[in-house]
């Protein structure tokens, strides 16, 4: 996709809340700090668009983005921030769950795991929401500036096997600070786009 121009949409605490549109949604899910807004900053050109909380952990909105005016990046709240309470832990997968089961919209998940970590228990919970929900989806491994290219292929095929992901599906390992695998996750996020409006039509 060639990005023409992009926008800041709306801030949604509630699904109750979240935009009428009939335009198609990405959404981007991951640990607090993984790197979801500087993604989304990276795949659109711009530098402050998406902006994440004002510290680790605070990041509680469902944040909407319009990509030429044709489909929207939406940012869903970060979880499995440490020095949260359990209370706000449980909220945001609440937030989280709800938004996978109320959006038909929703056609392709953004799945962000740091590539210098295994997959968390949390993590593992998204992967099976968003199967159970029969979801398409793209794993991606953030901060591979972080680690060694051989070191990157090497802990992408861990995040897949600790995934459970299917032979025909790879993990994508990005960096927003250098732009790597960049241009061959815009690929990829084209196929889905452009099979979904082979579906419509």
């Amino acid at each position: 996709m060639v990005i023409k121009n992009s926008s800041f949409v709306k801030s949604c605490i509630k699904t109750e809340d979240l935009p009428e549109s009939d335009l198609l949604e990405i959404a981007f899910a991951g640990r607090s700090n993984v790197g979801k807004s500087s993604l989304i900053n990276a795949l659109l050109g711009r530098k402050n668009l998406a902006r994440s909380g004002s510290r680790q952990g605070m990041t509680r909105l469902i944040n909407y983005y319009s990509v030429n005016g044709e489909i929207h990046f939406v940012d869903l709240p970060g979880y499995g921030y440490a020095k949260v309470s359990k209370s706000e832990m449980d909220l945001w997968g609440k937030v989280i769950s709800n938004y996978l089961n109320v959006r038909p919209q929703l056609y392709l998940m953004m799945i962000l795991v740091d590539i210098r970590h295994e997959p968390t228990d949390a993590d593992k919970l998204l992967m099976r929401w968003t199967k159970e929900a029969g979801l398409d989806y793209i794993v991606v491994a953030t901060k591979s500036d972080k680690v060694s290219r051989s070191e990157s292929n090497l802990n992408a095929k861990k995040i897949a096997a600790a995934l459970e992901l299917p032979e025909d599906k790879k993990v994508f390992p990005v960096s927003a600070e250098t732009k790597r695998g960049i241009p061959e996750l815009w690929e990829e996020i084209d196929k889905f786009i452009m099979e979904e409006g082979e579906n419509e039509s």
